[in-house]
This record gives C-alpha cells, structure tokens and sequence, in this order.
C-alpha cells in the first residue's frame, strides 16, 4: 500500500550562523522523488536529517506512523542511506563486507544472510566480482555496492546524496536503471545538483536552494509553467554583462563561438530573439534566479 514521507517545517541553523533549513515543508510519495539544488542549498543537511543523522532546530517529519525526528530507533529499521561520501574498507571484499553489515542489520540467521547478499549482489550486478577487494573497484561498481548496502532490511526509505558526481556515461545508465527498478515500492529520495538525473528518474521532484523549497511537482508539469515563456538569441561573449543588466537572463552558453543566451519572459524581449521548448533546466535556473514561484503547481500528497 502506498505510504508518504511527510516534512513539514524543517529548520536548521548550524553555530556558525549558516541557515541550512529554512522551514522546508514537502509530501513525497512512494516512487522516486528528486531533490535537486545548488551545492550549499542545504540538500544534504535535509537528508542527513532524515537520516536520523543530526537534530533539526524545528519541524516535524513523518512517515505512516513513525515519528521521524523523535523515533530514530525506528527509522533505522526501515531505512537506506547511500551518503555522498561512501567509504569502504579497501581490502575487504564485496561479499565479506555485505554480509558484516547484514549482521550489523540484524540478519543473524547464517542462511537467510547468505541468501540476502547473494540476492543484493546479484541485483546490482556485482556477483561475478563478489570476491573481489573494494579497493579494486570503479567508481559506478562502488556506488552499486552502496546501494546494495542501503537495500539491506528491505527498507521503505532509501535516501541517496548525489550518487552519480563522477560517473562516467556507462555506469550512470546503470547506476539510473537500478534505482528506477528500486523505486517502483518505496520512497527513493535523489538530492543532486545534476538536473538530468531528476528528469530521467523522477516522477516528483523539488527545487531547493538557501535551504528553502522553491518549487514542488513533477518534472512535466513544471517544465510546462515555462510553455512559450523561453527565449533565446546568439550574442558576443563580450556582450554578455550588458545582457544580463539589460534582459532576465537565466542560463548562458557556448556554441560555435558564440554565447547563447536564455531568457524568461511572457513575450520576446527584443526581436532578435526566437521562442525554444523550455526543458527542466530552464525550470531549474528560472526557479533560482527567482523568476517561476509565483507559478509553480502544489506537490499533491499521494
């Protein structure tokens, strides 16, 4: 049965004065649910948070019956957490150090830990190098072995903190084409900055930035608030500070020598411009330079 994860409120202020939460307030169903902002906009304090990790200074958290913030006991027994940050003892093997932290997990049963990790290796595409020390393996093969480890207990929330930084092509498609197979019956909560991540996996997704929520929905819809409302024109590199001061410009790039210039607007600044089919990364600079609040759809509980 579909459950949801239910913040409402979060604050954190860390004792140097930096404001990480702002009173972040989000329903996030059953499914994949992308978080997607900035380094620094607090992304990571949220999910460590939710992590049972640290305190928040205010707020509640929910998820069906579990007190998040308050009930950590009870968090742990049904989470996954991939951090940003995943160490590995290099020496050991895969399937020595799966089947330790199945122990820490609780599986005392020699057989059904067995049974467990031999599962997890397998659906992370790891078995054939099950033996192999840690220390030997690539970037993607490492970040598969820590979603194999989130997926110890048969958790109804796995958080992952930027899992793809540093992937090459390859192992993002299949690092993409595990969580999506994950996701399909419990909460899997994506923070990155990378935007595509979010478009490819996520049916829900939210902007944050400054430790505040900018805007909440579906890729789809969000992409659609910006229907007829992106423009773009090939100007000078030279020109672009006097661009900037004069259009609202929300993302710029090169192409063939030129500067290519994104604008938001309801009707084209100047005639040198041409309309272009906004994507999520429009949506994603639009919403951080503060120009779509205002028209963004509400996240609906599911």
């Amino acid at each position: 049965m579909p459950f949801a994860l239910t913040i409402t409120g979060l604050s954190k202020t860390y004792p140097n004065g930096v404001q990480a939460l702002d009173g972040v307030s989000l329903t996030i169903p059953t499914g994949m649910f992308g978080l997607l902002g900035p380094n620094g906009a607090g992304k990571s304090t949220l999910m460590r948070t939710l992590a049972t990790l640290q305190e928040a200074d205010a707020g509640t958290a929910r998820m069906g019956d579990i007190d998040v913030l308050r009930d950590k006991a009870a968090v742990r027994r049904t989470l996954g957490y991939l951090p940003q940050d995943f160490g590995v003892y290099p020496k050991v093997s895969a399937e020595e150090l799966l089947d330790h932290l199945a122990r820490l997990k609780g599986l005392v049963n020699r057989r059904e830990r067995n049974e467990t990790v031999a599962t997890l290796l397998q659906q992370t595409n790891l078995y054939d190098v099950r033996r192999k020390a840690l220390g030997g393996f690539s970037g993607g093969m490492r970040q598969r072995f820590g979603i194999a480890q989130a997926l110890l207990g048969n958790p109804r929330l796995i958080i992952v903190d930027e899992p793809t930084a540093g992937l090459d092509p390859e192992e993002r498609v299949r690092f993409h084409n595990l969580l999506a197979e994950i996701g399909e019956n419990v909460i899997v909560i994506l923070s990155t900055h990378i935007v595509s991540d979010v478009s490819d996996l996520c049916g829900r997704m939210a902007i944050i930035d400054k430790g505040r929520v900018l805007l909440t929905g579906s890729p789809l819809d969000l992409t659609r608030t910006l229907d007829g409302r992106v423009w773009q024109k090939a100007i000078a590199r030279s020109d672009l500070d006097a661009a900037r001061a004069i259009y609202p410009v929300i993302s710029t790039r090169l192409l063939a020598g030129s500067t290519l210039v994104n604008v938001v607007s309801d009707a084209a600044p100047d005639a040198g411009f041409s309309a272009v089919e906004p994507t999520l990364e429009d949506v994603y600079f639009a919403a951080i330079a503060g120009r779509l609040q205002a028209r963004a759809p509400a996240l609906e509980p599911a």
